[in-house]
């Protein structure tokens, strides 16, 4: 993780702003959608949204099953166990 030396303060409704060097660095336009995850030390982690496989994280070679996103790896694997 790098430190970009900003700090932002919550507003009343508990948004954030990120600064605008930041989103053109990371791609992020308006409408951008970000996940939002947090670990066991307290610590929040902004990521842009990717579609991935339910199962192993990838992004690639996507295939839909039963309304969830699976890699066709991970399709194979489900089809050798039923």
């Amino acid at each position: 993780m790098k430190n970009t030396g900003v700090s932002r303060e919550l507003d009343t409704l508990g948004r954030v702003v990120i600064p605008k060097e930041l989103r053109t660095t990371m791609g992020l336009e308006q409408g951008s959608s970000l996940e939002i995850f947090y670990d066991e030390k307290g610590q929040i982690i902004l990521q842009k949204f990717r579609i991935h496989c339910e199962f192993c994280g990838r992004a690639e070679d996507l295939l839909e099953l039963r309304g969830k996103k699976v890699c066709r790896s991970c399709a194979g694997e489900l089809r050798h166990q039923a």
